[in-house]
């Protein structure tokens, strides 16, 4: 059980290693090409200026473009108590308690860390969970707080975003650079910068789906052993899963958040095999058949 923690949390660093090497990379071959050392600067300073911004707003850009709204303890006692009860265990200061009004059965967590996270639940969840089940998703939110993953997926939306704006900025100084008349085999260089334009934007957003996905395991680990009760996370899995309603308060900037895939939570599961890899590639969670056979397997 924690050997594939561990492993979890070395994949991800490794991750982390890929994109770093690769914006470098990426970033050394247009200086080159259009003796611009500024391209790389500019860039730089762009993805610094984003990560501020990312850092400091993204929990409430989060709560607004998904419409959540504070709650009082009175109105939602069982839940407080829930999450209370699951943070002594945990060890984590309580957590905000934000609410989407919302038939769709659905959660995330946001904030930059323990100190000024918040919990998010849509009413559908509240509704058609039991209590075991309602701790089983809370345990799960509240691990991917104590994981510090919302952290982790800002700086990987961050260097997606300056893989992109290397990528784009390499193509529009192909056609219009004012020194790619001065430079041996121009067309040879543009064609480079369009392959790189194409493939940039989707190896990075790859990687950082991957990510996303390797957290979420993590996280459904993490949280049975806060709960100790593998089965009721994955009974709400599979209540989720089955659920029909898309949360329509969401956009793809926010999806990676949500316990489960906001925009297939309407769809009808996948075959007893599972999922076709080709499916998973572009998707910001696994499947969640393959979620609930892992915590089953931690029960046997």
């Amino acid at each position: 059980m924690y050997k594939q923690i561990a492993a979890n949390q070395r994949l991800t660093w490794v991750l982390m290693g890929a994109f770093l090497v690769f914006v470098v990379g990426l970033g050394f071959v247009f200086a080159q090409i259009y003796n611009e050392p500024m391209i790389l600067i500019i860039a730089v300073l762009v993805a610094v200026g984003q990560s501020l911004v990312s850092y400091y707003y993204s929990d409430k850009i989060a709560l607004f473009t998904t419409g959540a709204q504070p709650t009082k303890r009175e109105d939602f006692l069982d839940l407080y108590r829930v999450v209370e009860n699951l943070c002594i265990a945990a060890g984590l200061p309580q957590p905000k308690i934000y609410v989407i009004n919302d038939p769709s059965s659905n959660a995330f967590a946001t904030g930059r860390g323990p100190k000024n996270a918040v919990v998010v639940i849509t009413t559908g969840l509240l509704q058609k969970l039991n209590k075991t089940e309602l701790e089983g998703v809370v345990s799960h939110e509240l691990s991917h707080i104590g994981n510090y993953d919302i952290r982790l997926m800002t700086v990987v939306v961050v260097l997606v975003g300056l893989i992109a704006l290397l990528a784009d900025w390499g193509l529009r100084f192909s056609f219009f650079g004012q020194n790619r008349d001065d430079n041996k085999g121009g067309g040879y260089l543009i064609l480079i910068a369009l392959l790189l334009w194409i493939v940039a934007p989707i190896s990075a957003t790859s990687i950082q789906l991957a990510v996303s996905r390797r957290r979420e395991y993590l996280a459904d680990a993490t949280g049975a052993l806060i709960t100790r009760y593998p089965e009721g996370l994955a009974s709400a899995l599979e209540k989720i899963a089955k659920d029909k309603y898309q949360t329509r308060l969401t956009n793809r900037a926010t999806a990676h958040l949500f316990i489960a895939d906001p925009y297939k939570s309407d769809k009808k599961s996948p075959p007893a095999g599972g999922e076709s890899w080709f499916a998973t590639i572009f998707s910001t969670h696994p499947p969640i058949s393959e979620r609930v056979k892992r915590l089953r397997a931690m029960i046997s």
